[in-house]
């Protein structure tokens, strides 16, 4: 559904609140200890924000992408991180297109109430990357059963979730005529597999990411747990990567916002020499670029939300999206850091925080020399090349 102009900004009022709960000295704790900020979800979840895509009729918001992308921005914009919580947005949008009628019986209602978190997003794999067509995980049919074999990396969360959107191969690449056929999607329940063959690493990262290698030695889970048709999951996951591009673009735009904002109060209030440093064009140039890159960027990531709303499955729009949201957030980061000086590298004012946590997201959840090549190739019509 469609949300209007005063439904999303009584959602930026409602998250504001929210977030204002969750202070830098919350974060800075956090990122020291390297915790997950459970506090933070579970208030999240009580306030529906989780469930804002999820039909009503099981129990959820029944929210446009577009309204999931200004609660994403907002808790960017709070200075507060959505990473802890994004993924049951975006992974949300496969399961919602794709899931069979039992299945969002089943699942739905119970993410909605917070009983089951659907956070983990099991595609990348150490020795493909984001050649996500080379993946070696396994999926073999045994009866009335799929046996699970492979390893995934950077599969975010994993040890802060109850279920798991994976993608494994279920037909040998050299038995498909086509190298995008043969992979399937499931909705694995991580509580029951963590006591069959599933043993999950933490990977230590410059941020605050809960990071994770998991491991499938015969991990075995019903037929039942297939999204959608066998062979089909390349198809399926890349509408749900759209989604995903455009939520984390929405998050850049939000951390783009962060950091202007706190340049602009700093620079209003810093005096040296005498004078504000606000006052020099040297410093409010960049400050004035920032904020045009990131307003630019902001008409795209809400373009194409409304693009996927409407029922299509909008790659270029996508793609974009986050390629030019994740620009302006680092350009941003990086005007921050220089307006703030020696001060910047200081923990107390969460600018270095943010910068570490911004950075991201030109590499992450897909490369910006990927989208380049997406848009080069399908967008351009140039020649494939890779």
């Amino acid at each position: 559904m469609q949300s209007g102009s005063d439904e999303l900004d009584e959602i930026r009022r409602a998250v504001r609140a929210l977030c204002a709960d969750f202070r830098g000295e919350y974060w800075r704790a956090k990122d020291a200890a390297r915790e997950y900020p459970g506090e933070f979800v579970d208030a999240l979840t009580k306030a529906g924000f989780l469930a804002a895509l999820i039909p009503e009729e099981f129990g959820g918001s029944g929210l446009s992408l577009d309204a999931a992308c200004v609660i994403m921005e907002e808790i960017q914009a709070s200075g507060c991180n959505g990473s802890s919580a994004h993924a049951q947005m975006y992974i949300m949008n496969t399961l919602l297109r794709y899931g069979s009628q039992e299945q969002k019986a089943q699942y739905l209602p119970k993410i909605a109430r917070g009983d089951l978190r659907l956070q983990a997003f099991g595609v990348s794999e150490p020795a493909s990357g984001t050649d996500t067509l080379s993946l070696k995980t396994r999926a073999v049919r045994e009866g009335d059963e799929y046996v699970i074999t492979g390893q995934k990396i950077w599969t975010s969360r994993a040890e802060h979730s109850d279920l798991m959107l994976l993608l494994a191969r279920t037909t040998p690449r050299e038995e498909v005529s086509k190298k995008t056929e043969g992979l399937s999607i499931f909705l694995l329940d991580m509580r029951a597999a963590l006591d069959s063959g599933m043993t999950i690493k933490p990977i230590r990262t410059m941020m605050n990411h809960s990071s994770c290698e998991v491991f499938f030695d015969d991990v075995r889970i019903p037929a039942s747990a297939l999204v959608g048709e066998e062979g089909k999951g390349f198809r399926y996951i890349l509408s749900g990567m759209n989604a995903e591009r455009i939520l984390i673009g929405a998050e850049c735009i939000g951390d783009a916002k962060w950091f202007i904002e706190k340049a602009r109060e700093y620079a209003g209030s810093r005096e040296v020499f005498s004078r504000k440093i606000g006052q020099n064009q040297g410093v409010q140039f960049p400050i004035a670029r920032a904020y045009a890159q990131m307003r630019a960027a902001e008409l795209m990531v809400h373009h194409a939300a409304r693009a996927y709303d409407a029922g299509g499955n909008p790659g270029e729009e996508a793609n974009m999206a986050k390629l030019l949201a994740s620009e302006a957030s680092w350009a941003a980061a990086d005007m921050c850091v220089q307006t703030f000086g020696g001060f910047g590298f200081a923990e107390e004012y969460d600018v270095e925080r943010k910068f570490r946590e911004a950075r991201l997201y030109t590499v992450a959840p897909i490369s910006t020399n990927l989208i380049l090549s997406y848009l080069a190739e399908h967008v351009l019509g140039l020649p494939r090349s890779y």
